[in-house]
């Protein structure tokens, strides 16, 4: 997961709505199922999802009345914490 996407995406929601980046989720996970996608490939729509969800996480601490710098330093704290364990 990358911050900055993280960051930028949170951004992206404020601005618009959640409902388009929960539509790119579903659309990105039905592309993983093409069976000619190679690795490579997999590994970067992966990456995109995960930043994707980030972003939702993210925006759903801010709603829940957390600044948006505290969120994102929360949420990525609680991921380089569950690749520590």
């Amino acid at each position: 997961m990358k911050l900055p996407v993280i960051k930028h995406l949170t951004s992206f929601i404020e601005e618009n709505d959640e409902d388009f980046v929960v539509e790119t989720i579903e659309t990105l996970e039905a592309l993983t199922e093409v069976p000619s996608l190679k690795d490579e490939e997999l590994d970067v729509i992966g990456e995109l999802i995960s930043n994707l969800y980030g972003a939702l996480e993210v925006d759903k601490m801010i709603k829940q009345g957390t600044p948006k710098k505290e969120a994102l330093n929360n949420f990525m704290q609680r991921v380089l914490g569950s690749i520590d364990t």
